[in-house]
């Protein structure tokens, strides 16, 4: 037992609190998974060493996997959004960060109806700030903003980013 800062009765340290759930963490670690997979071509071996590597809750694994398993799944329509929107680029000339920070902005903006557009395109603006660089970051904006003003699946979410209020 250690004594309390007042001098008065000791109490014992409490343990440090679980790291609360993440989106945003599990976001980081899809990207850094599929990242990953396009070296290796699949997840053996390193996968499950990457999970016990990071210390992430069972929430934040799950639905990092998620995205994964969506972008895995969907990955040849989601490179063709990209492809046809990224002008004077071919899929195979973008950096392996930039492609996959796209496909997993753009298998969220698709698939997963209860995520916001606004928050969707900031964290992918937020994956690019940290694991690439300045022009990276405008490219998937570009390449984002595109897809959501033209894609006919995204008008939801487009009536939605129309009304929220801007910050």
């Amino acid at each position: 037992m250690t004594p309390s800062p007042s001098g008065s009765q000791p109490y014992e340290a409490a343990a440090p609190l679980p790291k609360p759930a993440s989106r945003h963490a599990a976001r980081e670690r899809a990207l850094q998974v599929l990242f990953q997979w396009e070296f290796h071509q699949g997840p053996d071996g390193w996968f499950e060493e990457f999970w016990k590597a990071q210390g992430a809750s069972p929430q934040e694994r799950a639905f990092a996997e998620e995205l994964v398993e969506g972008v895995r799944t969907h990955q040849a329509e989601l490179d063709q959004l990209i492809i046809q929107s990224a002008k004077n680029w071919t899929l195979e000339r973008m950096p392996v960060i930039d492609r996959s920070i796209l496909r997993l902005a753009l298998y969220e903006l698709l698939w997963i109806p209860d995520i916001p557009a606004k928050v969707t395109v900031n964290e992918a603006l937020q994956l690019a700030k940290r694991f690439a660089d300045e022009e990276t970051r405008r490219f998937v904006n570009g390449i984002l903003d595109h897809i959501l003003k033209t894609h006919p699946r995204l008008e939801n979410k487009r009536i939605e980013l129309a009304q929220a209020p801007r910050s």
